[in-house]
């Protein structure tokens, strides 16, 4: 059984190693959410973290042990990714990535879907403000999505 304390989760850079580590938990967490629609396949979901998000993204992975347990992938001031696995929610990693990943950043800026209230509430919590609300036609899942932006 995996022991789920943040205790001695590290963050370190993501390497192309990962990907297919950062693949499954990415389709983990958004297997998580039963509004989501399923429109790629787990070979899709490797094939996009390793030939779109490593080597064009600064990914941040955080690590309990030898997994992978979150992520971030920042390009410019946008975060493009942030996931947890869904069994590591609510310790503090995710704060952590986003916290390390855009300390620098004078203005952030994020796309999340409106019915992800859970991650409304964390953006939220660290400062980001709703900039505007989309009715899904520009995302490939054609949910409804906020622009948060956070300004230092």
């Amino acid at each position: 059984m995996t022991s789920t304390q943040p205790v001695g989760t590290v963050l370190r850079p993501g390497t192309g190693s990962d990907a297919a580590a950062i693949a499954r938990l990415m389709r983990a967490a958004l297997d998580a959410f039963d509004w989501m629609p399923v429109i790629h396949t787990p070979a899709e979901d490797l094939a996009f973290i390793r030939d779109m998000v490593l080597p064009r993204q600064q990914v941040t992975v955080a690590e309990a042990g030898k997994e992978v347990v979150g992520f971030i992938a920042v390009s410019a001031d946008w975060v493009e990714q942030l996931y947890l696995d869904p069994a590591w929610t609510g310790q503090g990693i995710g704060s952590r990535l986003l916290t390390d990943a855009t300390a620098a950043l004078p203005v952030t800026k994020l796309h999340c879907f409106q019915a992800n209230t859970g991650a409304r509430r964390f953006y939220e919590r660290h400062g980001f403000r709703a900039e505007s609300f989309g009715d899904g036609t520009a995302n490939e899942e054609g949910l409804p999505d906020i622009l948060y932006v956070r300004r230092r």
